[in-house]
């Protein structure tokens, strides 16, 4: 059950040892011409992002290309955006897993696989298909492999962490089996200088309980500050072995949500809190699952047999059990889960779900956007956006926040769709650009 890079602890250390802590360049000369982003005087650039169809339908496996416009001609109907024939490719083998700053004028990439994987880039947006790369390129691959989990700190488009976790079966003298090893390694990123601030790796135990049952965090992801700046919550999955057999075990009780809390920026020290009102997941797939606002971190939980909810950290560090918000409650749903979501600073979110009722299309399960507080733990439907069962939205990666606006998008796997942007606040809908689609090929979302 080891993962296929176990010689990255190997890797590391020859990091550590050779200095590349201060920096991990591929090339020592920075790619930068002094030139600042692109100005936009028509709003904010609004960074499309495109998957081709690798070899099914959806897969998102042919790579992804970008393409920005203003948000002004974001939200004009009359604008059609064609990124699969005009975009930018992002270098990456498979979908890349994009960030953006605050802003919109930078777009940040690490390479996800193949030879690139584990590059960090970053790039100018200057509107269409010019996307400028600026600074040094950088890799991680050594502390986090080449196909790293990574995203943005919210701390002012500073920082990005990327995580990963070695899991080994342990048994005694007579292939007893005894728990399961999980190592953790959390790698910061310089994101403005390129460089490597700090690596940590650390041993992940369970109770001896647990542990003892085959249970084992078996994979991590969505690191988030909290408000203090003095601790990162990583999301996390548990996995279950047989006890008997050593064997993949996947009917075991799902347990309390779970998220590793470390000590920041020292990566140290970690503790596992457990969520008295959420069940399953706490490390989503593509797009971030947990935002600070409003001192708090919320937080959303897939594979819930309740239906996902969304769970609230307060300033303590740990679960706030007397805040319940569950999805299938709030829609009126059954086996409601949480895709993808994104909150504005006042605490009104855009929710991508999926629940018991989707239509099964070409490439999975119908998705549909949700407009939610999280003050009032309130959900509906929004139902300006058109939906088709093949309106896959599993790999939703971006949205755009402007103030109390979102920005969305919305097409059918190889069908073309629109931008739709919802007012948070109001609840106004307006449709927006058109996105040109490609066979078997899908938006993955706004940045």
């Amino acid at each position: 059950m080891k993962r296929e890079f176990f010689s990255i602890k190997t890797l590391a250390a020859i990091a550590l040892a050779t200095g590349l802590l201060a920096s991990c360049s591929s090339d020592d000369t920075p790619i930068d011409n002094g030139q600042e982003p692109g100005e936009n005087e028509d709003g904010r650039w609004i960074t499309v992002a495109a998957a081709r169809m690798g070899e099914n339908p959806g897969d998102g496996n042919g790579g992804t290309l970008i393409y920005s416009v203003s948000s002004k001609d974001a939200k004009d109907p009359t604008v059609s955006i064609e990124p699969f024939d005009n975009g930018f490719i992002v270098p990456s083998n498979r979908t890349a897993r994009l960030q953006s700053s605050e802003d919109g004028s930078t777009i940040f990439n690490i390479s996800y696989a193949g030879d690139t994987g584990g590059n960090y880039t970053k790039y100018n947006v200057n509107g269409g298909q010019d996307f400028e790369q600026t600074g040094s390129e950088i890799s991680i691959a050594p502390y986090v492999g080449s196909a790293p989990r990574w995203i943005k700190l919210f701390d002012g488009d500073q920082t990005g962490a990327a995580v990963y976790v070695d899991t080994e079966n342990q048994f005694d003298d007579n292939d007893n089996y005894l728990r399961t090893e999980a190592t953790m390694g959390v790698v910061t990123l310089d994101l403005q200088n390129s460089a490597i601030l700090e690596f940590q790796e650390s041993s992940l135990s369970l109770s001896e309980e647990l542990e003892t049952q085959g249970y084992y965090i078996g994979r991590i992801d969505m690191p988030t500050l909290n408000a203090a700046g003095d601790k990162l919550y990583i999301g996390a999955r548990m996995s279950k072995v047989d006890p008997e057999t050593g064997e993949t075990d996947r009917n075991g009780e799902v347990l309390g949500s779970k998220t590793i809390v470390l000590d920041y920026p020292s990566l140290e020290n970690p503790t596992i809190i457990t969520s008295e009102v959420g069940k399953g997941n706490t490390n989503g797939y593509r797009s971030i699952n947990a935002f600070l606002v409003n001192g708090s971190v919320y937080q959303a939980n897939q594979g819930d047999p309740n239906g996902s909810h969304i769970l609230k950290i307060g300033a303590n560090n740990q679960y706030d059990d007397s805040y319940v918000f569950n999805l299938d409650e709030a829609l009126g749903l059954e086996d409601a889960y949480i895709l993808a979501w994104r909150p504005t600073a006042s605490g009104k979110a855009v929710v991508a779900y999926r629940h018991a009722g989707s239509a099964e299309g070409v490439a999975g399960a119908q998705g549909y956007f949700a407009l939610v507080d999280l003050e009032s733990r309130t959900a509906q439907k929004i139902d300006e956006i058109p939906y088709s069962e093949d309106f896959y939205l599993f790999q939703y990666q971006g949205f755009v926040v402007d103030g109390d606006e979102i920005y969305v998008t919305e097409a059918p796997v190889g069908e073309n769709g629109n931008i739709y942007v919802i007012d948070t606040e109001t609840g106004e809908v307006t449709k927006g650009a058109e996105l040109v689609n490609a066979e078997g090929s899908h938006f993955i979302g706004l940045f």
